[in-house]
């Protein structure tokens, strides 16, 4: 009885690990659905945290940015797939859209060794003031999609 009952639980595991596996054909995003800003912060919010925090949130501004500025002809959130632009899923546009984000992802590691090393010389001022202009570009982003 055991034994059926363990043969029947582990079939019943191997069936819903294949029907919930990530399909190889599945269209991808174009924008990077990780990417996001859990809080916006004001300048009284901002000048309490420490130094090492605000180069943290600056960086995280700085990588949304880049996953998300150039891609808004077609998408200002996640989510939106060549599929869903009426853009062919051939295997051509998937290779294009595989170096983009292989191309992103290169380009922000090697940011992020720059802002490690670099960023910690500037002024707090300044980096409050940036990461407030980040955000406002940010949130900025959210009503463009109204316009059209």
């Amino acid at each position: 009885m055991n034994t059926k009952i363990i043969l029947l639980s582990v079939s019943l595991f191997l069936v819903a690990s294949i029907g919930f596996a990530q399909k190889k054909d599945e269209p991808k995003s174009i924008i990077n659905g990780k990417i996001s800003i859990k809080k916006y912060y004001n300048k009284e919010e901002l000048e309490r945290l420490q130094k090492g925090e605000l180069l943290t949130l600056y960086t995280e501004r700085i990588e949304a940015l880049v996953e998300t500025l150039p891609y808004i002809a077609f998408a200002t959130k996640p989510g939106v797939t060549m599929a869903t632009l009426g853009i062919p899923n051939d295997n051509d546009n998937k290779k294009i859209l595989d170096s983009k984000f292989e191309a992103t992802s290169t380009f922000l590691q090697a940011n992020r060794g720059f802002q490690s090393k670099i960023l910690p010389y500037s002024d707090t001022n300044k980096l409050i003031s940036g990461i407030l202009f980040y955000e406002e570009i940010l949130k900025s982003l959210h009503e463009y999609s109204e316009f059209h």
